[in-house]
């Protein structure tokens, strides 16, 4: 396929030119090979696919509100290619088996592609982790998504662990004694311990959905000390305060401070990359007060409105934190996350320049608990591409 009359991040003239999975070249005036397709991109902006290091796709046990099938539409219809799952299934995913499986159902259907994680404790029962011990040299990445790892001990010795076998934790900063009365202290007393712990062990650890000043903070004063700490934030937590939006999620909307200090951290670097969390449920479960929100075919709105019509930040660095900040954290920076000879053609174009407004019913996603409904953003997907072929693309 050769993609013609596009834009970059930057606004320049963009011409490229994908063969057998890959871009194959970059330049104007390219000529379009006997036999392949053309794509007019009609002068919008063409970017790398987008990557999630927080997602939730229900499978296996929860298929109700989400599966793979479903999930996979909703992720090429927010422009993303690959997803990072999290282990809070039924069974919980404390397996290389499970795991497994989850990946190769993601990858027949192939519409994007899935990292499933393993728990930190077998079954999140707190303290069994001799399993991480077996673990293949395939899982990489290791996480107590929606618990925390509350006991200290337990904690210490699964980032010795992960230090020795090449694993990254990834954390769900939560101190579930302390939260039912101080939902900040239980976010930060645990973001504190565990990057204390990435620098006693020189663990890979990467912070869960940050959201308060505190913990941002801590992860920022821990990098400074060369600490191999990466974070992520939500589109939720730099769109709502708490008061704009009363709304079950977890870690919960904070305050207009917590998100001014979000933002600064975007600006300084701190912050690694953009996670949704998207997390399905059904009305009656919002209703009894289930926590989260679907986000995989919002984020790029939210974030380009947010980030770059008000706060003036370059799309440039939007794109760094929807792809190649993600394909580090996620070890693909080798092949995923920029617009280069040789990576693979995973790519998103979007009208930057359309407003529309979000309709939770047209969503593709079995969930439709979505806080966004009737909000107007800019910043629309109109087509993605994996591996080179169209794996989304709106009707016009």
């Amino acid at each position: 396929m050769l993609i013609r009359n596009a834009k970059d991040a930057n606004g320049k003239p963009l011409e490229v030119w994908l063969k057998d999975g890959k871009i194959a070249a970059l330049g104007l005036g390219l000529p379009a090979p006997e036999g392949e397709d053309v794509l007019d991109a009609k002068g919008r902006t063409l970017l790398p696919a987008f990557i999630d290091t927080h997602c939730h796709w229900r499978t296996p046990g929860f298929e109700y509100k989400e599966d793979i099938a479903t999930g996979s539409a909703a992720a090429a219809a927010g422009g993303y290619t690959f997803v990072n799952l999290m282990p809070n299934t039924k069974p919980v995913c404390s397996s290389a088996e499970i795991a497994r499986a989850v990946e190769a159902e993601a990858a027949r259907i192939g519409v994007c592609d899935a990292n499933q994680t393993v728990s930190i404790t077998k079954d999140f029962d707190g303290v069994s982790i001799d399993h991480l011990l077996t673990l293949p040299e395939d899982v990489k990445f290791i996480t107590e998504d929606g618990n925390g790892v509350m006991n200290n001990a337990v904690m210490a010795r699964v980032f010795a662990i992960a230090t020795d076998r090449g694993l990254t934790v990834m954390s769900h900063a939560e101190d579930r004694e302390i939260s039912p009365w101080d939902y900040r202290l239980a976010e930060n007393i645990e973001t504190v311990r565990n990057c204390h712990l990435a620098e006693y062990y020189g663990t890979r650890l990467h912070m869960c959905h940050v959201s308060t000043k505190e913990a941002v903070d801590a992860i920022r004063m821990s990098r400074l000390r060369g600490a191999r700490v990466s974070c992520e934030v939500t589109p939720h937590h730099l769109w709502f305060d708490d008061s704009r939006l009363q709304y079950k999620v977890n870690p919960p909307i904070r305050k207009a401070e917590d998100v001014t200090a979000l933002m600064d951290a975007i600006k300084d670097g701190t912050v690694t990359c953009i996670g949704t969390d998207h997390a399905p449920h059904t009305a009656e479960e919002k209703q009894n007060g289930a926590a989260g929100m679907v986000g995989l075919e919002t984020a790029f709105g939210v974030c380009y409105t947010k980030l770059c019509r008000e706060q003036r930040l370059p799309l440039e660095l939007l794109s760094f934190l929807m792809s190649a900040g993600p394909a580090a954290v996620m070890g693909l920076a080798d092949r995923k996350g920029l617009i280069a000879p040789g990576y693979d053609a995973d790519l998103v174009l979007v009208d930057i320049d359309h407003m529309y407004e979000v309709s939770a019913d047209e969503l593709h996603s079995k969930s439709k608990n979505c806080p966004y409904d009737g909000a107007l953003l800019y910043g629309k997907v109109v087509t993605t591409l994996k591996g080179g072929k169209v794996t989304f693309q709106i009707e016009e």
